[in-house]
């Protein structure tokens, strides 16, 4: 449960994440000279502002009709004209320095992140002087804390101080020194070249939001001051810092515990009550709190290969996934990282979780709606983090808001839409430059309808109807008036979407590549699952059958999926040719995962070309791409493919300045590479290996459905199944061996299996009724745990 390294970052991917949801900060460990990366999810550039395009309604008639005549890259070329502004960008905070009075030479030199208990440790030796550091980022109390000790009386002498690389100030208020910073009104995303990419407004007249830290010690010992330079501690043995940020955005964002709107008021009011706690109680709170969260799951796979004293860095490129071990460290650091960058109450994880350190930083650290936003999200539920889930549920309703006015600007359309990004400010309209950036990814109006698949899944999981019926149901059934007012007959009695892209894909035809067309695979599966999702919310909560109908009418009538010229599933309407057989996105298969549409036992040929499609496709992409296919081989049930995909995750990536779409892996530090960095693909990581182990989107529960040969032994607790169900399996020579399942709201248990079970509650023998050969139906109560031991195959 630790990353550990025996020498300290070089570099920013190099350095180790603490994170209470809110604020973030990247430890370097360095010894004469500490750097900790400072961040606050809500420090945005940019202010509230018209993104909406009224002349796009104009054009979408235009681009149908070449769309239906085949003029498809005429038709990408009209299309740019329907696109809006670029999103705004998440920024670095700043920098916490520490330098050191020992310098630069030490030995036995040790840096750990425990993933079990949030906590960041440093240890090394100047001489005979054992130095430590210990630093968490705590949830109950909003702050960055960090612990400073010397084995000697008196031998510890720092000195500290803030930087930031937006436009600041630094002053002294009574004990503590004080950031405050201004952010920009507009910073252009890193792949537009711009002459003057950075704006911020003028003196008096600025709308970029205010930002402010503040940082203080407390010294059982030695000499504190205080001055414009810094924070200097002289000859203590112990020194612990504490560090509170705020910033003057005025959203959904609430700091727990903490009222009013003014940075100082809210910074300071945080770091007076910190400081004023004892350290034993401020990590003895953030540890339970934490841990109240990551103890719901647990997981062993076996026994590493791995001495205890190898670092991560070593482990990744000697065993790769063929250390067990690290597959679980795997696992456990993508929960680790959505406890660390999604609490209630604060912002959704963007792209890179609530980390990065640059200005300008790749995709401008947003939230790219066509896969990654959801992709962060899909370990929530069923790794038992649903209150993790919360912040993205929370932007949804807002984006619902926002792209009810885009769906009647834009399109004059009922319902709401979001495209292809969002930001902090909720934009809802295409981005491009207002026709600067390419449709095959800066068009995509199916936005809004994929994130409500996050809606039903939160429900699916706790079935909760109170939720249902007040939070859910309202957004998808906005989100379905859209797409029934957005589809369009296509000649032969189908519906479709137009103009319809395969996000970030493109097709061939005789005239060239082109991304717009009619009806693409993705939007169909995603307009399924909606109307599918609301069909069911509605019977369930008895309302709307009209609707329901009308629903059901709809679905029926959209365009079939197809089987293409080489048995693939057919990513677009017709059977173009690929742009690159091998391209990252597998868009037209979220059908196959994280959606429901397509099964061996329902729609056996379609589900049969979508696992020929995914072998076109290789085992070679991106990070994130790599962590989306070990999910999909986990519902083609082939766990060993799912393997090899951990596997080429599990290599080493050095270089994270370029961009590369064909060799991703992990940094030193475990976070993913796109590379460059993005989180995604270790919430896809966790989200595939719970996959490979539990699955619940059919009307059963199948347990290791997807197990690996090489996972011989080994067992998992607490994860989650739709229909209210938390689940424990044991398995022994690649069998099962027992379960348990506790059912949280008392609804019938499906259990697919082809094993003789037996199902006992408080020692007294269950009957279970067989509902065929491979599965096992029986009745449970809520709150009761029922333990199943499996005895032979039928």
């Amino acid at each position: 449960m630790k990353l550990q390294y025996d020498k300290p970052a070089d570099v920013w991917t190099e350095g180790l994440p603490i994170g209470n949801g809110r604020l973030g900060g990247m430890i370097f460990g360095g010894v004469e000279l500490e750097k900790v990366s400072l961040n606050e999810d809500t420090l945005w550039s940019g202010y509230p502002k018209e993104s909406n395009n009224p002349g796009a309604k104009d054009i979408l008639p235009q681009v149908r009709k070449l769309i239906q005549e085949g003029r498809y890259t005429e038709a990408d070329v009209l299309t740019k004209g329907m696109l809006g502004p670029y999103t705004q960008s998440y920024l670095p905070f700043g920098d916490l320095l520490l330098r050191f009075d020992h310098g630069g030479i030490y030995h036995s030199y040790k840096r750990s992140l425990d993933v079990e208990h949030a906590l960041h440790n440093l240890e090394y030796q100047v001489g005979n002087v054992r130095y430590t550091r210990e630093m968490f980022a705590s949830h109950p109390d909003q702050v960055l804390v960090l612990r400073l000790t010397a084995s000697v009386a008196g031998a510890l002498n720092v000195h500290a101080s803030l930087d930031s690389p937006l436009r600041h100030t630094i002053s002294v208020l009574e004990d503590s020194i004080v950031l405050l910073g201004t952010a920009p009104e507009h910073v252009d995303p890193s792949y537009v070249t711009s002459n003057d990419p950075i704006r911020y407004g003028e003196p008096g007249d600025n709308k970029g939001m205010a930002f402010e830290g503040q940082l203080a010690v407390t010294a059982e010992d030695g000499q504190v001051t205080v001055d414009g330079r810094g924070i200097h501690v002289l000859g203590a043995t112990t020194a612990t810092f504490y560090f509170s940020a705020a910033t003057s955005f005025n959203g959904i964002h609430k700091i727990p515990g903490i009222e009013g709107e003014n940075t100082s008021l809210i910074a300071g009011s945080i770091l007076k009550k910190a400081a004023s706690q004892p350290y034993t109680g401020l990590r003895y709170s953030h540890i339970a709190d934490y841990r109240l969260l990551f103890d719901r799951v647990k997981l062993h796979l076996g026994k590493s290969p791995a001495s205890e004293q190898m670092s991560t860095e070593q482990r990744i490129t000697t065993f790769g996934a063929k250390d067990q071990g690290l597959v679980e460290l795997l696992f456990h650091y993508g929960r680790y990282l959505l406890i660390s960058s999604s609490r209630p109450g604060t912002q959704a994880a963007n792209l890179q979780g609530i980390w990065n350190a640059l200005t300008r930083p790749p995709w401008s650290s947003n939230y790219t709606l066509n896969i990654n936003t959801e992709m962060n999200y899909w370990p929530a539920e069923i790794c038992n983090l649903a209150e993790c889930h919360e912040p993205l549920l929370d932007m949804i309703g807002n984006l619902a808001k926002n792209g009810a006015e885009t769906a009647r600007v834009n399109y004059g359309t009922r319902g709401w839409t979001a495209h292809h990004n969002t930001d902090l400010w909720g934009q809802t309209a295409p981005v491009g430059d207002y026709g600067d950036g390419d449709p095959s990814w800066a068009y995509w109006p199916m936005g809004g309808i994929w994130l409500t698949q996050h809606l039903w899944e939160h429900y699916a999981f706790s079935r909760d109807e109170a939720y249902l019926r007040d939070s859910a149901y309202p957004v998808m059934k906005e989100a379905a008036l859209f797409a029934l007012d957005w589809l369009i007959e296509d000649g032969s009695g189908s519906l479709v979407t137009s103009p319809s892209t395969s996000p970030e894909h493109k097709f061939r035809t005789a005239e060239g590549v082109a991304a717009v067309s009619p009806g693409s695979t993705m939007d169909i599966s995603l307009i399924w699952e909606l109307f599918t999702n609301c069909i069911e919310s509605s019977e369930r909560l008895g309302i709307d059958q009209d609707f329901r109908e009308e629903l059901k009418h709809a679905r029926e009538r959209l365009l079939p999926l197809q089987v293409g010229k080489y048995g693939q599933l057919q990513e677009w309407s017709k059977d173009f040719e690929d742009e690159d057989t091998y391209h990252r996105h597998t868009s037209h298969l979220v059908g196959v995962y994280p959606g429901r549409q397509l099964s061996e036992e329902e729609t056996p040929e379609l589900f049969s070309a979508a696992k020929t499609s995914l072998e076109r496709r290789g085992d070679e992409s991106t990070g994130w791409s790599l962590g989306w296919r070990v999910a999909l081989w986990s519902r083609f049930r082939d766990g060993n493919r799912s393997l090899l995909l951990l596997s080429n995750m599990l290599r080493l990536v050095k270089d994270g300045r370029s961009e590369q779409y064909n060799h991703g892996g992990v940094y030193a530090n475990l976070l993913g590479a796109h590379p460059p960095f993005q989180i995604d693909g270790n919430f896809a990581a966790s989200a595939g290996i719970a996959e490979m182990l539990l699955q619940s989107h059919r009307p059963y529960l199948e347990l290791l459905p997807a197990l690996p040969d090489a996972w011989q032994q080994g067992s998992v607790e607490g994860l989650r199944a739709r229909g209210g169900f938390e689940v424990d399996i044991r398995w022994d020579k690649g069998q099962l061996a027992e379960a348990k399942i506790t059912s949280l709201q008392g609804t019938d248990c499906v259990l697919r299996c082809n094993s003789r079970i037996s199902v006992t509650l408080d020692g007294g023998v269950v009957e279970t009724v067989r509902n065929d050969e491979n599965s096992v139906i029986f009745l449970t109560s809520a709150g009761q745990t029922y333990h199943i031991k499996f005895d032979g195959e039928l």
